[in-house]
């Protein structure tokens, strides 16, 4: 199927600025995941981070079709080989719409067009619980593990841009999700990288425009039953018109900044951890209470997250944090308290954290 729609073959298209912005941000890209450093074989303590893109890596771009991920396709298919990479794409039929087995099909052929290779496509059948939003991500992520595992590909490319960005700033505002759910969408998390974090949507559209490429346009992205739409539909633009031009902008910000000392603090935290942490002989972890004691809450409760994290792989919620700080702050023989698979208990100045799987 021709790119465009019409017969003949494709012209090469001309430099825009949409197009220069959108390969700049890709390049960019590659060449931050090319130059992470190594990972420490040797150090066990803390979350591990991305590892560095290899020479002649493969990429896939996840694509739907629709304008911001042709975009990246388009992209990648131009600069990922002068890069020294590999390109291929992933297609996700979610099957939650009329047709969606020959949408799925058109992006495969415009992904082949585009001189991507492998096109992989993958069916998959969205739960009935959980919320369809975050139902439908989750089938779309199991996916893109499925073709990584099936191709060797170092990282899935998603188009998430500077306007996902921010809506995902604001739903975690809403929520109260607290500064990690604020930081949004990361750039790059070893297996999912994402370069046009800093490009507008409009400029996706501009680009497929300029390129000759055609987008799906999927109905549910106006489909107001999503809390996501309704956030770009209706509260974006209510605070960019009340509260002036540049409110995507400032959220997207917001988000970088908060990473910024996410990770700053993440690194005294383990610093401070490994001060406190010890081994018990019954294999428990422990930490030392008057040292924990000593330290400003936000510190305390990112060491507990962190330890929890680091050596039993749970994720803490707030309320389990603070349940866990309150054996330290506000000690008055209180019992255990359970986490998802841990048992925390207080004894002999020690917090000492069980398995209990």
């Amino acid at each position: 199927m021709p790119l465009t729609g019409s017969e003949g073959p494709q012209r090469r298209p001309r430099l825009t600025p949409p197009i220069a912005d959108a390969r700049r941000a890709l390049r960019a890209a590659l060449g931050a995941a090319t130059a992470l450093p190594q990972a420490d074989q040797h150090d066990d303590h803390g979350p591990a981070g991305p590892a560095p893109l290899t020479p002649g890596a493969l990429l896939l771009v996840g694509l739907s079709g629709g304008a911001d991920s042709l975009a990246l396709a388009a992209a990648t298919a131009f600069e990922a080989p002068r890069a020294g990479y590999r390109a291929g794409a992933v297609i996700v039929d979610h099957g939650l719409q009329a047709g969606s087995d020959g949408v799925a099909e058109r992006a495969a052929e415009q992904a082949a067009g585009l001189g991507l290779d492998p096109v992989v496509i993958e069916r998959v059948e969205v739960a009935a619980h959980g919320g369809p939003e975050g139902a439908a991500r989750a089938a779309r992520h199991a996916a893109f593990d499925r073709a990584r595992a099936a191709t060797g590909a170092e990282r899935i490319l998603l188009a998430h841009t500077l306007d996902d960005q921010a809506e995902t700033v604001l739903l975690g505002l809403a929520r109260g999700s607290g500064p990690s759910s604020l930081q949004g969408m990361l750039p790059d998390t070893g297996r999912l990288l994402r370069p046009f974090l800093g490009l507008r949507r409009g400029e996706t559209r501009a680009f497929c425009a300029d390129s000759g490429l055609e987008p799906w346009e999927d109905p549910q992205n106006d489909d107001p039953s999503y809390t996501r739409v309704r956030v770009r539909k209706a509260v974006l633009p209510v605070l960019e018109r009340e509260l002036g031009p540049g409110i995507a902008e400032a959220l997207a910000r917001t988000a970088e900044q908060l990473r910024e000392d996410d990770e700053a603090l993440d690194g005294l935290a383990l610093e401070w951890a490994q001060e406190l942490v010890s081994q018990a002989d019954d294999g428990s972890v422990t930490l030392d209470v008057r040292g924990l004691a000593a330290d400003p809450a936000a510190l305390r409760q990112r060491i507990i997250r962190l330890i929890v994290s680091a050596e039993f792989g749970v994720s803490l919620t707030r309320a389990h944090t603070l349940g866990v700080a309150a054996l330290i702050t506000d000690w008055h023989g209180q019992g255990a308290v359970d986490l998802p698979g841990v048992r925390v208990v207080r004894q002999n100045g020690l917090l000492m954290f069980h398995t209990t799987t």
